[in-house]
């Protein structure tokens, strides 16, 4: 599991400026296919800094309610900034959900978070507890096996002496592929109601604006597990791989996320 504690105060404002046409942008279509109604109650699990917790606020009104939960304090403190009647945030996470009341919610939403999490039979059961019957769990997460320009880079260098002595097996996400993810949510007793995948593809500036992002969504993860003297190293080395890739519009990367919805019997 990726460690927490490598966030830092430039990372998470980072991750809060240029999250909004990555995460956020995909994070409005999931809550698209949720069909938010005025006053449902909804936990965002994994919030970050609160972009998407307060469009959904805007959707279920002053007589619904938007709790965000994330692991990571210093993005739960920007998120805090956009606390309101109706919104609110505190620091949380997908399996320490024990002291929250069965039945409270109508809708889960996990924005690219779900590959996070390394072990999920755990969180889902607590999902389908904390949700009322009829309630809708929506998860957007990326696609297990589908090609990466920003990990296939990573993974080579990293792959390469002296980078190499210094496994960051810890950081690795944990995707999984529609087959796994259909029998996930069996097992935890929920309906599949909309099981896809969508590509999106964007195109970045310069390698630097790649590996900004990069570091930003990972908490610090992509170079967090190297001495401090081998970082510049490697985010040069692997910034001149993604150089390569180069079209004249910039840096071309694309995104598979598995969208799904399901219900609460």
């Amino acid at each position: 599991m990726p460690l927490l504690t490598r966030d830092n105060e430039g990372l998470a404002r980072d991750y809060d400026a240029l999250s909004a046409d990555r995460q956020f942008k995909s994070g409005k279509q999931l809550v698209q296919a949720l069909a938010l109604q005025p006053g449902d109650h909804v936990l965002d699990v994994g919030c970050g800094t609160g972009r998407l917790a307060e469009f959904m606020a805007e959707h279920v009104g002053p007589s619904g309610h938007v709790l965000g939960i994330d692991p990571l304090p210093l993005r739960i403190n920007l998120a805090q900034a956009r606390s309101r009647d109706g919104l609110s945030f505190r620091v949380g996470d997908a399996y320490a959900l024990d002291d929250l009341p069965d039945g409270a919610f109508d809708v889960v939403c996990l924005n690219a978070v779900f590959h996070w999490l390394p072990e999920k039979s755990g969180p889902l059961r607590q999902f389908a507890r904390i949700l009322r019957p009829g309630g809708r769990l929506g998860i957007s997460t990326g696609l297990k096996g589908h090609p990466n320009p920003v990990r296939e880079a990573a993974a080579v260098v990293l792959a390469r002496p002296p980078f190499a002595e210094h496994p960051r097996g810890e950081a690795a996400d944990h995707r999984v592929d529609l087959d796994e993810m259909r029998r996930l949510l069996g097992d935890a007793g929920f309906k599949v109601a909309l099981l896809e995948t969508r590509l999106s593809a964007r195109v970045f500036p310069t390698p630097d604006e790649v590996l900004r992002y990069a570091e930003a969504s990972s908490f610090g993860n992509l170079f967090g597990h190297l001495p401090d003297r081998l970082r510049p190293a490697a985010r040069a080395a692997i910034g001149e791989a993604l150089a390569a890739l180069a079209t004249p519009e910039g840096i071309p990367t694309s995104t598979c996320r598995i969208v799904t919805v399901a219900i609460k019997p």
